[in-house]
């Protein structure tokens, strides 16, 4: 299977008055044409980092190092001319909150106008109307809500609205960001329904970055760990739930919530700060299997098994 998107030694620090912080962290992470991998773990591990890295939208105050490869193009290495050009045309990304990206002064129909015209300065009015038509049928939305603003909709409609935006140009690789967060747990399954069939349909390949495992077991294909700015564990889907390896996975699928819970569990501690040089596993201080090798020494990667999947732990 195809690699569509690979980045090798990845790293994005932000410059700020305390010093360094290293959201991203000598990353490695590989994703296959046709393929869904969940990207999971804590609030402020870097996962949203990583999805506005590939984009290029990250603050000023950011610098990356390493590679970003695209199909045959390494994206740090273009001028930033050419990365707007892939940016919604061969990448396409879904943000957290609709409410917040959308234009509360202009109606849906202008959003689409705008975003087309972005890409080709010459498409009339009429014709893009028509291709937006269109994409808003492929995600179930009623055409004359395209007069409307944004405050007008249901949160599963703007989101909807946001899918099809993303659809356009028929990108190859979609980046949804907590794309049902806001979104009470009926509108969240209509919204994976609809991802679901709208891959088949586009033939695209999904970054899903998420905080709900649940959805990850569901959705995805293969599922990626971050913790403090590194991919601690990967692998396929099914083999990673019911397998497995790092101690924070183990701690993360420990701490969901099923209908057999008797007693809540969560990780102890804190993240660490991603501020200045890292030493050791980043997960020693709330590792219930720590080993002295582990304050001081850091990981290396280990495969685990046969379905390509990594480690990054000293048990193994």
């Amino acid at each position: 299977m195809a690699i569509l998107l690979e980045t090798k030694g990845l790293n994005v620090i932000f410059r700020t008055q305390n010093g360094d912080l290293h959201a991203v962290r000598d990353l490695d992470l590989s994703l296959p044409e046709g393929v869904t991998l969940g990207l999971v773990g804590e609030s402020g591990c870097g996962k949203s980092t990583l999805g506005r890295a590939i984009l290029r939208i990250l603050q000023e105050n950011a610098t990356m190092t390493g590679s970003i490869r695209f199909g045959a193009m390494d994206l740090l290495a273009l001028p930033r001319e050419e990365t707007r050009q892939i940016r919604g045309r061969n990448i396409a990304m879904i943000f957290q909150d609709p409410m917040t990206r959308l234009n509360p002064l202009m109606r849906i129909r202008d959003h689409f106008i705008e975003t087309i015209r972005a890409h080709e300065a010459d498409t009339t009015k009429e014709a893009a109307l028509k291709r937006a038509e269109k994409v808003l049928a492929d995600v179930r939305v009623p055409p004359d809500r395209m007069r409307m603003y944004p405050h007008e909709l249901s949160g599963g409609m703007r989101q909807r609205i946001m899918i099809a935006l993303a659809l356009l140009f028929n990108p190859t690789l979609l980046i949804a960001d907590e794309p049902t967060t806001a979104l009470d747990v009926i509108v969240e399954s209509q919204i994976l329904e609809l991802l679901r069939s709208i891959m088949k349909d586009y033939n695209m390949s999904v970054l899903l970055i998420t905080h709900n495992l649940g959805l990850v077991a569901e959705f995805a294909d293969r599922v990626a760990v971050m913790y403090a700015g590194r991919i601690v564990e990967e692998g396929e889907t099914h083999r990673l739930f019911r397998n497995p390896m790092h101690p924070y996975t183990q701690g993360l699928l420990k701490s969901v919530i099923d209908l057999e819970t008797a007693d809540l569990y969560s990780i102890p501690g804190y993240p660490p700060s991603l501020l200045g040089p890292s030493v050791g596993c980043p997960y020693y201080p709330r590792c219930e299997k720590r080993m002295d090798i582990c304050k001081t020494v850091d990981p290396p990667l280990r495969p685990t098994g046969d379905d390509g999947g990594t480690v990054l732990c000293h048990l193994y």
